[in-house]
């Protein structure tokens, strides 16, 4: 079983459909017409080209032969590993060629740039936490930034003054004290899933992205979602899948040579330009649209309380505001992007473990019995009463991490680690997968065990490895909003287990739909569709239920 759940989808999903076909992988394009194309001309001009390249190449090379670099995979001259380079589950060929080498640091090169994996917790601690201070920069990526226009996103932005001011206004309004105020709409939210989950079952991954967008535009802008599929959920599904097809290193070719943005739309292989016209209106929207609408709301005083609410009426109406809102609009919308997909992948995760681990799901419905029982729904004070369900929402982030190759830093000067030289301006790329599927530190790792987190008696063992340590991210960049994402997540896997019973659906010959357990690639990583049906576990769950889904 732990072996099927392993396997990651090839092709057939939305994402790794759109990320072996329309992306144009620096593999892809020098194998494609379009080059076929570009380098049609005369004997001259290749040669020239080549020329330039190949001086460029051999100058970086006798200067790195004067360091010891990583190991690594060998590469071409000039191209460097462009052929070697994975095309889907980027993580699983780092995972390999890190046990190949006997390393758990690892070297690439495409072209000229520098690209350094980290497959263990140790290298990460010792790089991007201990060496925060140089190892905090974002590579500006042609294509996502510019392009597309994620730019607008802190999480993408270069390390400075403009990404430590809107991180610091991001953490005002998401400190574990403060989260507490949004538990109210969270619950609420999560309770009205219910009564859907039940109902709909067939839609019931769509009725959990309804539910975290439900959540998440709640709180930041006071709005309502409209039903299913919901415009501004849909649009966020948009923008994000974007994010995903061009998240990682070596997606698009003008990353590594920024000049061909400026290539005319109709010259060949400039698909990628038409792509980022398109993604980049919705990015745009999705920051923009909610701003916006929330903003002639408060100006007509029928504005919802909401962050965004909040943070306009602190300005100072007899001042030029307009880069205080501009941090306000980037934060707020950082907001709707991580809260509106990250807990959509755990969640349907959490789901998909209940299906092949039974077992599991009967020893949280005995906790649930036992310290709550059946005739009030789990509080959050409830909490530290309920260690095998927090169990549960730890093994979670662990076992199918969402972003399983962590956003790429960027080195800002040269460093030595282990005797390696790592040149500055290499991108540095932290293998969360490797990480919590490390055999030493998560035995047997592909089994999903929740009691690896618990001591004899039951209780949390605070000794026991903690993966929302790289679930979230790592040094000064780890995700602000994870005391947000990680209460939606509890609250919603807790109302489920104590209402609910999950099993494998069944077709119309009553036959078990077995889930394949597969999931699709990109920079974040979703089950592929599955299908489950959801049962109230007693009659009185079923009030609970009904009552719930009669609150507005």
């Amino acid at each position: 079983m732990a072996t099927k759940l392993s396997r990651y989808r090839k092709s057939g999903s939305r994402t790794a459909m759109a990320r072996n076909h329309s992306q144009y992988t620096l593999r892809s394009y020098f194998t494609s017409p379009y080059f076929t194309l570009l380098t049609r001309g005369t004997m001259d001009t290749v040669i020239t080209v080549l020329l330039l390249l190949s001086v460029a190449f051999l100058a970086g090379r006798i200067q790195q032969g004067r360091q010891r670099l990583p190991p690594g995979p060998k590469g071409w001259p000039v191209l460097g590993n462009l052929w070697s380079m994975p095309k889907n589950f980027d993580w699983l060929t780092y995972q390999k060629w890190s046990r190949e080498f006997d390393s758990d640091i690892i070297y690439l090169r495409m072209f000229r740039t520098n690209v350094i994996v980290l497959n263990s917790h140790r290298a990460v601690r010792d790089l991007l936490d201990s060496r925060s201070n140089i190892y905090s920069d974002r590579e500006q990526m042609v294509m996502m930034n510019t392009l597309m226009g994620w730019d607008i996103n802190f999480a993408f932005k270069s390390y400075g003054e403009q990404w430590r001011e809107q991180r610091r206004s991001f953490h005002q309004i998401f400190t574990p004290s403060v989260v507490t105020q949004y538990r109210p709409r969270i619950s609420s939210e999560a309770g009205k899933l219910l009564k859907r989950l039940i109902d709909d079952p067939e839609d019931f991954m769509d009725h959990i992205r309804t539910t975290t967008g439900a959540i998440i535009l709640g709180i930041t802008y006071g709005m309502k979602i409209r039903g299913l599929k919901d415009p501004y959920v849909v649009l966020a599904e948009n923008a994000l899948h974007a994010m995903a097809m061009a998240g990682n290193a070596g997606s698009y070719l003008v990353d590594s040579f920024p000049v061909l943005r400026h290539l005319p739309d109709w010259f060949p292989g400039t698909k990628f330009k038409r792509e980022a016209s398109e993604w980049n209106g919705y990015v745009s929207q999705m920051f923009n649209q909610p701003f916006e609408i929330i903003r002639q709301k408060l100006d007509n005083g029928e504005a919802e309380s909401s962050i965004l609410g909040s943070l306009l009426t602190r300005l100072d109406p007899d001042k030029d505001n307009s880069h205080e809102e501009r941090v306000i609009r980037g934060i707020t919308g950082a907001a709707y992007t991580g809260g509106a997909d990250t807990t959509v992948s755990s969640f349907q995760t959490f789901i998909l473990a209940m299906l092949h681990y039974p077992e599991v799901q009967k020893k949280a419905h005995e906790e649930l019995d036992r310290i709550v029982g059946a005739d009030r729904l789990p509080e959050f004070e409830d909490k530290d009463r309920l260690p095998y369900i927090m169990g549960i929402m730890i093994e979670t982030l662990r076992w199918r991490n969402v972003l399983p190759l962590a956003i790429p830093h960027r080195l800002m000067v040269d460093d030595e680690y282990k005797g390696y030289h790592l040149p500055a301006g290499s991108l540095i790329v932290a293998n969360t997968w490797a990480i919590l599927h490390d055999e030493s530190k998560y035995p047997n790792p592909d089994v999903f065990d929740p009691s690896r987190y618990l001591k004899p008696d039951g209780q949390l063992d605070p000794n026991a490895p903690a993966p929302t340590e790289a679930a979230f991210g790592y040094g000064r960049r780890i995700c602000p909003g994870r005391h947000f994402a990680m209460e939606s997540l509890w609250v919603l896997i807790v109302y489920v287990l104590a209402t609910l019973r999950i099993d494998k659906a069944k077709d119309a010959d009553g036959k078990v739909i077995e889930p394949s357990g597969e999931y699709t690639s990109g920079m974040l990583s979703y089950p592929v569709r599955y299908k489950a049906s959801f049962i109230p576990r007693s009659a009185a769950s079923n009030t609970l239920i009904e009552n719930l889904s009669l609150i507005d």
